[in-house]
């Protein structure tokens, strides 16, 4: 009989919430985090998720050029060019894009995918099929994208409802300055109350300041007691309307348990896009003031590769880094916006780095967060269950 040997690897100076550490880890499981009285070496942070993302329109953008720069231009090429998708050509792409991710330590993700019909589309059925391949690896939460005049139409909205909560997925919607905004609203959140549905929105994504739909969000929110079921997305428009207004809602958002997500990347590029002239507005949240008054906020990646975003990554530190350029971050307190507030605004289990704890995380090369993200290419070591790899042109 063959003897067993424990597996045991030994990790010092490790930058942990602001301690220097060494950290034991034996058979996938953390053993022990005990102080260190050198200077670190190396950060650390649990296993990213990225709550928004679009496989079904990832790595498209070689074949699908908009028209006119800007988002509606994205738009009509997207379409277009949805036309031709076929099984092969879905798999093909979410595949590259989730080999990807998880070669940079992404351990769950939330994928909207368009729903333009009253039936489930093609991609939903085949990104289904894909999240069960990828069980174990990368936990996949799948997110309808339907028109809002669409999910708050009566008929149409309750049969994608109905499927959704077949599926056990999260319900969502595009909404921007829709006419007869209340009315088509309070069905959606009906239906998602009805069917116990977990809601996520493209919210007011443009530089209009009475793009206010973010406002109604937030009351619906709290008048059908929907706290912590409700994740919102970009509200760039909170980026111009005045400050009181906005203020106003950040507090009532805080009360009623609204989360948001802020997409730098995706928003940067598309905001303000016009031809031969330099951005001046670039759509961003506040999210300084979102998070002072108690908002939880998250990063995503959003579009990678697509019409919407011809560059990107599914890398949530990439993510990290540009979002920490343009506001002003200081990273090692916005580690949460990747790790944790993510978790638990899609009903995951946080996972924390502790002693007993699984461990799954990210070593990153560096004396400090700056220093880490300050380099793409600094080692780094992706952690699950104790077993490595490791990523960079250090380690190859």
């Amino acid at each position: 009989m063959k003897a067993r040997f424990a597996v045991k690897t030994e990790l010092q100076d490790i930058l942990l919430k602001g301690r220097v550490v060494d950290i034991s880890v034996q058979n996938g499981t953390i053993a022990s985090i005990s102080p260190s009285i050198r200077s670190a070496q190396q950060v650390i942070l649990p296993l990213p998720v990225d709550p928004h993302v679009h496989l079904d329109k990832t790595f498209t953008a070689n074949r699908c050029q908009p028209a006119e720069p800007g988002l509606f231009g994205a738009i009509e090429a997207m379409a277009t060019d949805a036309l031709n998708w076929n099984e092969a050509d879905l798999r093909d792409r979410i595949e590259k894009a989730l080999a990807e991710a998880y070669q940079n330590g992404i351990s769950a993700m939330r994928s909207h995918v368009d729903w333009t019909q009253k039936e489930a589309p093609l991609a939903w059925s085949v990104l289904g099929e894909i999240m069960q391949d990828w069980r174990g690896k990368i936990a996949i939460q799948r997110a309808s994208l339907t028109p809002l005049d669409m999910l708050g139409d009566v008929e149409c909205g309750t049969a994608i409802a109905s499927q959704v909560h077949k599926d056990r997925e999260v319900m969502g919607s595009f909404v921007y300055r829709n006419e007869n905004l209340d009315i088509l609203l309070e069905q959606v959140f009906r239906n998602a109350a009805h069917y116990e549905l977990m809601l996520d929105f493209h919210v007011d994504e443009g530089l209009e300041p009475e793009a206010s739909a973010f406002d109604r969000i937030v009351d619906l929110t709290q008048q059908f007691s929907m706290a912590g079921r409700v994740l919102c997305g970009h509200a760039c428009s909170l980026s111009v309307r005045p400050m009181a207004e906005v203020s106003r809602v950040i507090a009532k958002a805080a009360d009623a348990g609204v989360a948001l997500t802020v997409l730098p990347t995706t928003n940067l590029w598309l905001q303000d896009n016009q031809n031969g002239k330099t951005p001046r507005l670039r759509g961003l949240a506040p999210m300084h003031e979102l998070r002072a008054a108690g908002v939880p906020v998250l990063l995503g990646a959003d579009n990678v590769a697509d019409p919407f975003f011809s560059m990107g990554t599914y890398d949530a530190l990439d993510v990290l880094r540009n979002a920490s350029i343009v506001a002003h971050l200081a990273p090692a307190d916005w580690l949460d916006s990747i790790t944790t507030n993510p978790a638990r605004a899609m009903g995951r289990e946080i996972n924390e780095i502790k002693i007993g704890g699984s461990a799954d995380f990210v070593l990153i090369e560096g004396q400090s967060w700056e220093e880490a993200l300050r380099n793409p290419n600094a080692l780094r070591q992706v952690f699950r269950a104790g077993r490595t790899q490791s990523v960079g042109k250090e380690a190859a």
